[in-house]
């Protein structure tokens, strides 16, 4: 089975373990991602507030590029990516005034799109349809028995019609299928939809902090070992924040997060250094260690020199202290202070 891949801005940088665990278990799954030549930023959630046309003329633009593959579907694994590909799409088949606007823009650069044309999917909806639960199953080698996980969609591609195959919006069931075929333990998630709160770190902090507090608390409530989702904002946010979200609110969670195709590759028997794993702010090695995997030693970047920070930079968020927290599961994890 052949398809576009189009990987976004997030999985060549601080999702770069959500490409590489996408492109480990794309071989045994029986899938060929062909690479879009010269993609470009989807613009992620932010452009189009800003100026529609010229939003999303840079995704049409993606489209675009999509056809010269000779392909007429596309996987995004980001989210983001997913919806604004999609949206683009939809646009522009049912709106003739805005796909002409569009195509006027691509002109520019050569290109022209129809819209129908490409049909793009998420890659959790291509495992549980194309590649299908049975056979997921038949590919593990290494049951994740024993560990439990709380699966985390996001809001993004929860939205309803925007994906046709999942029949409840509301409440997915796709991420638990997949996750149970592996060997997992699928804990009960009811915020399994909620939003993360995106950017809302650097907008309110106080409103970014507790929607990250309410989803991590919530994954600890039912004793889960981690959050698996599918989305890099949500990585990043429930990752990379949590230590923020532990100081602000004098908590002391510890759940790491991690991709839902670092679980199968997991499963499948692939290392968890092949699979990203040891990139995380949130140490992965107590849950790993369930699973009898090593969580490997992060190694550093060569060359690397410290960037002196201005006054314009965004401020980044601090790994957890060695044996803070208590891990993801037991009673009395992270209980809470009053502020």
């Amino acid at each position: 089975m052949k398809y576009s891949y189009f990987p976004g801005c997030s999985l060549e940088h601080n999702a770069e373990a959500y490409d590489s665990s996408s492109r480990a278990i794309a071989g045994p799954l029986g899938l060929e991602l062909v690479e879009v030549d010269d993609w470009n930023c989807c613009g992620a959630t932010e452009y189009i507030s800003l100026n529609m046309t010229a939003a999303l003329a840079l995704i049409a633009r993606n489209l675009a590029q999509a056809t010269k593959n000779g392909l007429d579907q596309m996987i995004a694994p980001c989210s983001a990516c997913y919806l604004n590909l999609s949206k683009c799409d939809r646009y522009m088949v049912t709106t003739p005034e805005l796909a002409e606007r569009l195509n006027t823009a691509l002109a520019a650069g050569g290109l022209s799109y129809q819209g129908g044309t490409i049909k793009v999917r998420h890659l959790i909806d291509v495992i549980t349809e194309d590649v299908g639960l049975k056979t997921l199953a038949s590919k593990v080698t290494r049951p994740l028995k024993g560990l439990r996980v709380a699966p985390y969609y996001g809001c993004l591609i929860s939205r309803p019609g925007l994906r046709i195959s999942e029949h409840n919006p509301e409440y997915p069931v796709s991420l638990d299928e997949i996750l149970e075929a592996l060997g997992a333990e699928v804990v009960d998630f009811p915020l399994k939809t909620h939003c993360c709160g995106g950017h809302m770190t650097q907008i309110s902090e106080s409103t970014g902090f507790d929607l990250i507090r309410q989803l991590v608390k919530g994954a600890s409530d039912y004793q889960a070992d981690m959050i698996v989702t599918v989305c890099p904002m949500c990585h990043l946010n429930l990752d990379a924040f949590q230590n923020g979200m532990n100081n602000f609110f004098k908590t002391n969670y510890q759940v790491p997060v991690a991709y839902f195709t670092q679980m199968i590759g997991l499963a499948f028997g692939m290392s968890a250094r092949q699979l990203g794993f040891g990139t995380s702010l949130v140490s992965a090695g107590p849950a790993l260690a369930k699973i009898g995997e090593e969580l490997p030693a992060a190694a550093p970047a060569a060359g690397a020199t410290k960037r002196k920070r201005d006054d314009k930079s965004l401020p980044m968020p601090t790994p957890l202290a060695a044996g803070q927290g208590k891990g993801g599961s037991g009673k009395g994890q992270g209980q809470e202070v009053s502020r």
